[in-house]
């Protein structure tokens, strides 16, 4: 993946080809600007960058709001960003003191000093530093004084559709809409977690599932019912379905994220995976009884497979 490393740890670079913001979900409204700063970076022989922030802002900025649901934790926006030529990830922990800085005192103290910087990228309209105050102009004055080059991602660049994080986070924990978010995305919803010890109860009616503990607890969990989906466990890939939900037919009470794989037998308890959401298939719903819970299963299970032949 992508070098992740924090501010205070990261070695300047002045040759590097540099981009801002807070990237969650790493989208297609965002692939412009990485493919832009990948490329001038190659073309430069020069280090590329992607500078983010943890917490997310808004979680600082306005910390009465319940808090914002992530669409990639900080190890998951590596991994996309290393698959999109993108060399080093820095993160700038975000907290109010921070916040606080002008967009002069970043792009000079920070961008410039800390970092290094060859080359600026930022799209046509983005702004940053206390109360959005910074914009294009500001870092092209900046880079004529301190001698680093600023380049423009343009509208017609990113292209006319309207893609935002919200409305990705929306389509997956409201709708369940993984098609959606798929296509915003530019690539399956994933999230990462760890397989822990639950009671069992799959495997007694022949479906043995693997509970999953999402690694961040901000993750977004998409809505309650049944996915079509892929399972990464070291560095393998199978094919599954994951039941989210209370399991009604148990008369739960506590969310669960279980998962069948198909044709496995392994013991993969303690093991760190990833899933990747494909499609929705069902609402989760109480059954009368066993017989019927497994013939449903039997259901879904025909019905995942042919979604997952076709990806």
């Amino acid at each position: 993946m992508a070098n992740l490393v924090f501010l205070e740890d990261v070695e300047k670079n002045p040759n590097t080809v540099v981009t801002v913001g807070t990237f969650d979900g790493v989208h297609a409204g965002h692939r412009a600007i990485m493919d832009t700063v990948a490329d001038k970076a190659e073309k430069r022989g020069a280090r590329s960058a992607i500078v983010t922030f943890d917490p997310h802002p808004r979680d600082i900025i306005n910390p009465g709001e319940a808090g914002i649901k992530l669409l990639t934790t900080l190890q998951e926006r590596a991994e996309i960003l290393d698959e999109l030529g993108i060399d080093t990830m820095v993160v700038i922990p975000f907290d109010r003191d921070f916040s606080l800085l002008s967009s002069e005192e970043f792009v000079r103290d920070i961008i410039y000093e800390k970092i290094g910087v060859s080359e600026f990228v930022i799209g046509y309209d983005h702004q940053f530093g206390r109360n959005r105050e910074g914009t294009i102009e500001t870092i092209e004055q900046i880079g004529g004084e301190l001698d680093f080059d600023t380049y423009v991602v343009s509208k017609r660049e990113v292209g006319t559709k309207t893609v935002s994080s919200t409305a990705i986070r929306d389509a997956i924990s409201e709708e369940g809409n993984m098609e959606q978010a798929t296509r915003f995305l530019q690539r399956p919803y994933r999230l990462n977690g760890m397989v822990v010890h639950g009671d069992k109860r799959g495997k007694k009616i022949g479906f043995p599932t693997a509970n999953i503990r999402p690694e961040h607890n901000k993750k977004i969990i998409p809505k309650s019912g049944v996915y079509a989906v892929k399972v990464r466990i070291n560095g393998d890939w199978y094919k599954g379905m994951m039941n989210i939900g209370v399991r009604p037919t148990f008369d739960g009470e506590q969310q669960t994220l279980e998962v069948h794989l198909f044709n496995f037998n392994k013991d993969i308890y303690g093991k760190e995976v990833q899933v990747r959401f494909y499609k929705r298939i069902r609402d989760e719903k109480k059954f009368e009884g066993q017989d019927e819970l497994v013939s449903q299963l039997q259901n879904d299970e025909r019905e995942a497979e042919e979604i997952l032949a076709a990806h």
